[in-house]
């Protein structure tokens, strides 16, 4: 059967668990899509879900889906024949399909569920002996085990779809794998199109963070500020060479633009040119940008390789207690007396913890923010009258955090002038939920697939697996050869995009035009980079070319404090850190820096 001609259109309705409903009704509204995917996954959302569950037999998944997204537009869903692919199910998919099909009866509509399941290994958590694929730390405790889930790829999502399916509901899959399904099933592509593969996996990657694709988190957050409240959700148009156009909803807010597809291509990747997902190792680095239409940007040039032998696995387990406090001082000196009364602060709850013998705090951390605590040596020099305090420890019990929280408090009356806070109760400890990730042969995860309650057979995965040793490396762009007499911000130069994986940390820098690049390259060496961030990054810096969009890709290692929830950070997950980069001033001639001067960026 040939592939249809016109190109298939998927709406990327959701980032996160906790995302804005909007979308969905912003894509029916328009009848701008054939199918749309919903992202809610995080690998500490399952620990929560697997808690959820562990309670009741029947939770454990996003209910949201169900009731706020699915229940008002079913029946508009069903009239236009939209197809739902969702990891909504979490861990819990049986159930979530189950909420579904009760949903669709009772609306007395004919829509097939389908259910894709066989991530969760926590049943095996006393036979896996993994070793952490990063650190090569030893496996957690069993007993401290909350989740261990194997990310699956598109295949199963496929034969579901192809099967005849409406709506498919998994547990953990790729977050690109609810498009790359859609696409497989609607064209046709085989196991071993691996530039097709690789191109839809790249539109998935584009989708999975919703209006991140459509100005959200933009470096020139400016040009959108005036419709952020209306922003349009994203939609890939993809054609069947893999080839896509990214666009929203007309008459909505936002903007698509070179600029913010770039920037979502980088968010939380590593080796730009090895970004591996269970069924193709793609290839980004030679991908061009064009921005064809208003809000519309075309995509091209993603590139595959076979998908590796193994899947990426993620286990959270708990490791004690964590707690904190957020405190405001006004007034001269604001940041001195945050800091002088977090540091009484911690002396005082020591001392409580010393009489209870509870041992001392595993971490501490204090940072003031508002005097440039995130930039550490490049800091600018000043004094802030307004600052925020953040005090946080991390504890082997709860008791012991709950002892920090309580001296904390009770320092309040005995600290320096100028504090106060948003009124509330006290914060309560929290469990520290810390990531564990490893690989394990892809044929010990036999995903599975059921529509309606029946088997859906699965084609074997191909015998060809990725081998880093196929991956050919683009040249260095050339050393500029003009004198560097003048420097601008890097944010003039280029836009950035910073996000995590685990304890790791990305910066993708996107140059503004291509002739930029060079100078960027010039300047901005893992070195270089390092210094930037030596006050949070223990580990190394490995710096990637695209010559494509054209950009660099920083990955730093161990640079998080653990990441997620077991960080005391104020961000845990890098969010800021491509602003933080973007204030480097960077040298340039003075003829590019006159040019830039007073007319905005990349004028």
């Amino acid at each position: 059967m040939s592939a249809p001609a016109t190109p298939l259109r998927i709406g990327g309705a959701t980032g996160y668990w906790g995302d804005s409903g909007m979308a969905t009704p912003q894509f029916l509204k328009a009848g701008a899509v054939d199918a749309i995917v919903f992202d809610y996954l995080a690998e500490i959302t399952l620990s929560i879900m697997a808690r959820a569950r562990a309670t009741d037999p029947a939770m454990g998944y996003a209910r949201d889906f169900v009731t706020a997204v699915l229940k008002p537009n079913l029946a508009e869903i069903a009239r236009q024949g939209v197809r739902i692919v969702s990891n909504a199910g979490g861990m819990n998919p049986e159930a979530c399909a189950d909420a579904v099909r009760d949903l669709i009866a009772k609306e007395g509509l004919g829509l097939k569920v389908a259910v894709v399941s066989g991530d969760d290994l926590v049943a095996k958590a006393d036979t896996l002996e993994a070793h952490e694929m990063f650190s090569g730390a030893p496996f957690p405790d069993p007993a401290k085990i909350a989740s261990i889930n194997a990310y699956l790829g598109a295949a199963p999502i496929a034969a579901a779809l192809r099967a005849g399916a409406d709506f498919v509901i998994t547990g953990r899959v790729a977050d690109s794998a609810v498009t790359l399904g859609l696409c497989m099933a609607h064209f046709g592509w085989g196991a071993e199109d691996w530039d097709r593969l690789s191109a839809g996996t790249l539109a998935g990657h584009i989708l999975e963070c919703g209006a991140q694709a459509t100005g959200g988190n933009f470096t020139d957050w400016e040009e959108i500020a005036g419709t952020m409240a209306d922003i349009g959700y994203p939609v890939a148009e993809i054609a069947p060479d893999g080839t896509f156009d990214v666009t929203k909803p007309e008459g909505t807010g936002g903007r698509v633009s070179v600029g913010t597809v770039a920037e979502q291509m980088l968010y939380e990747i590593g080796d730009p040119q090895a970004y591996l997902v269970p069924d193709v190792a793609c290839d980004f680095s030679a991908v061009r940008l064009e921005e064809i239409a208003p809000d519309r940007v075309r995509v091209t040039g993603a590139k595959g390789l076979p998908g590796p032998a193994t899947l990426k696995v993620s286990c959270t387990w708990m490791d004690g207690f964590r707690g904190g406090m957020l405190w405001t001082f006004a007034g001269p000196g604001s940041d001195r007396k945050a800091r002088a009364f977090g540091a009484a602060a911690l002396t005082r709850a020591q001392g409580a913890l010393r009489a209870s013998n509870l041992g001392d705090f595993s971490e501490t951390s204090i940072e003031v923010i508002g005097a440039d605590s995130q930039y550490g040596d490049f800091g600018q020099a000043g004094a802030p009258r307004e600052v925020v305090l953040k005090l946080a420890a991390r504890h082997p019990d709860k008791a012991g955090i709950g002892l920090l929280i309580k001296e904390v408090t009770g320092l309040g009356l005995a600290g320096p002038p100028g504090l106060s806070g948003f009124a509330g109760g006290r914060p309560k400890p929290s469990p520290v939920l810390r990531l564990f990730s490893f690989v394990i042969p892809r044929e010990a995860v036999p995903a599975e697939v059921l529509l309606e309650g029946a088997p859906v057979p699965l084609p074997a995965p191909p015998e060809t697996v990725f081998a880093a040793a196929d991956i050919v490396r683009p040249p260095a762009p050339p050393a500029p050869t003009e004198p560097a007499d003048a420097a601008v911000p890097l944010m003039a130069l280029a836009w950035g995009r910073s996000g995590d994986k685990g304890d790791k940390a990305n910066i993708g820098i996107i140059a503004r035009r291509p002739e930029y690049l060079p100078w960027l390259w010039a300047a901005l060496t893992p070195e270089v980079v390092a210094a930037r961030f030596a006050h949070f990054v223990t580990g190394g810096v490995d710096r990637f070319l695209l010559p494509g969009p054209p950009a660099i890709n920083f990955l730093l290692h161990e640079a998080l404090g653990g990441g997620g929830v077991a960080s005391l950070r104020n961000d845990p997950q890098a969010k800021a850190w491509a602003q933080l980069l973007l204030d480097m001033p960077i040298p340039v001639p003075r003829a590019l820096a006159d040019s830039l001067t007073g007319t905005g960026p990349a004028s």
